[in-house]
């Protein structure tokens, strides 16, 4: 019976270990990040007109004939409605463009609204992004995560209008200084998705220094909260950016 005992006991001893072994080299299971995974914004100052921008969109869209230059993009993106108008009316309104940018969001509201018919139905020429200074702000996401949720846009782009072009913006400056922290960030994010151009689909375009002082320097009289411009800004946005849009849009 001892006998009996022992073997069991040395059985038992066995297969734990071998047990733990497996346990140790078994890869663990990959964590979906907040900047990859689609959500709808519900931060409480934008509930109330989130929805319904992303419902007016979409009737908006259904009205227009078509759409050849597509605008992606947070509040920065949709300031063209703002203190952008002047410069858009000059610069987009002959080009059948269409401003799908929302205050506030992230990459990650970004994906949800794709994912909810944003560019059902449409073909652009060339979608514009400039997004990921909020994941930036509001969170402080590494510049990685930010990085990948950018990805994850331009790969359900791809999915969705795989004829399209797309102008991937360098995150724009903020802070007063080269060395505030969510500039850095920023900087961060850029020096990764710079790498996402393949100059074929894809192109990068880094115009960040438009904005600044020799000095690094953010001037107030560009962006006076020192993250959105004001309507100089949004006039040097697209002076900087209009040789790269019309060569891509084949002007």
């Amino acid at each position: 019976m001892k006998f009996l005992v022992r073997i069991t006991m040395l059985l038992t001893v066995f297969a734990l270990s071998n047990a733990t072994v497996f346990a140790e080299n078994v890869e663990p299971a990959s964590v979906a990040f907040k900047a990859v995974t689609p959500e709808v914004q519900t931060a409480a100052w934008a509930v109330k007109w989130w929805q319904p921008r992303h419902d007016q969109k979409l009737a908006d869209l259904k009205k227009m004939e078509k759409v050849d230059l597509l605008m992606i993009g947070d509040s920065i993106t949709h300031g063209w409605e703002g203190r952008g108008k002047k410069v858009w009316d000059e610069y987009y309104s002959k080009r059948n463009a269409f401003n799908i940018g929302f205050s506030g969001d992230r990459t990650e509201h970004v994906l949800w609204r794709l994912q909810h018919d944003a560019i059902k139905g449409i073909a652009p020429k060339l979608a514009v992004i400039m997004i990921g200074t909020n994941n930036t702000g509001h969170r402080q996401d590494p510049a990685e995560e930010t990085a990948a949720g950018i990805k994850a846009i331009i790969s359900e782009l791809e999915k969705q209008v795989p004829e399209t072009k797309v102008l991937l913006l360098a995150v724009f400056p903020r802070g007063a200084k080269s060395d505030d922290p969510l500039r850095q960030l920023n900087t961060g994010i850029n020096e990764i998705i710079a790498g996402y151009a393949d100059d074929k689909r894809v192109f990068f375009l880094d115009i960040n220094a438009e904005f600044l002082e020799d000095d690094g320097t953010l001037p107030k009289s560009v962006m006076p909260d020192l993250l959105h411009p004001q309507e100089a800004g949004y006039a040097t946005w697209a002076k900087a950016m209009e040789p790269t849009i019309a060569r891509l849009m084949g002007e």
